[in-house]
């Protein structure tokens, strides 16, 4: 049986609802629980912002009330479902999630390499089990190279609005074609934007398109 086996078995089993089930889930990948537990010793989901569980293209939740409880309390996170800390959400709450999207599994950005290959890294650069930092240390840090960092900024293209009084930033690896997405969002008017989601794109126009066409909180920031 493989890790992602595992994976998807774990997966299933916190599908049933139950507050049991979830924390049998989490039990069962020792790495996963290891992760939240170092993330939130060294303070890491303080980089990221709010999202919401229910998915903006769908209406539904991705994953269950009793797993998005089970996984901020071992997050040290106090949240109000269905809107949580987007770190945790999309990170260890999409390996966990099995809702059809148009675009596939939520888990798919962090296990199928083609996120990674836009951001000029090794294929297995996200799979949650590797050895060395963890996933939300290592997405952290590809996301805030994207969205904040000098070397970025020659090749990237970013593109910002105001919803709220709040800032919106988001960045992509092209302005054309496959692309890696990265997106923050202040919390409150006048604070610096935080982490909300990051993913690939089969065509960088769209999303830079419908994000300075109507201008509003996407890909699940709340």
């Amino acid at each position: 049986m493989s890790t992602l086996d595992d994976l998807t078995r774990a997966a299933r089993r916190a599908e049933t609802g139950r507050a049991a089930d979830a924390r049998a889930a989490l039990d069962a990948l020792p790495w996963l629980d290891a992760s939240l537990a170092d993330d939130r010793a060294s303070g890491r989901f303080a980089r990221w912002g709010r999202s919401t569980v229910v998915d903006e293209n769908t209406g539904a939740a991705v994953i269950t009330r009793a797993l998005f409880d089970e996984l901020h309390e071992r997050a040290g996170i106090d949240a109000a479902w269905p809107v949580g800390n987007a770190g945790l959400l999309h990170c260890y709450g999409y390996l966990l999630s099995l809702a059809e999207t148009r675009y596939g599994l939520k888990r798919d950005r962090w296990l199928d390499g083609s996120l990674a290959a836009q951001l000029g890294r090794v294929a297995d650069a996200f799979h949650p089990w590797r050895d060395g930092p963890t996933l939300l240390a290592r997405a952290s840090e590809a996301a805030s190279a994207l969205l904040f960092g000098p070397a970025a900024s020659a090749t990237a293209t970013t593109v910002t609005a105001v919803i709220d009084g709040r800032e919106t930033r988001a960045t992509l690896t092209a302005a054309s074609g496959p692309a890696a997405l990265a997106y923050a969002v202040a919390p409150h008017p006048g604070a610096a934007p935080l982490l909300v989601t990051m993913f690939p794109v089969a065509e960088a126009s769209a999303p830079l398109a419908e994000f300075t066409a109507v201008p509003r909180l996407r890909w699940n920031a709340a």
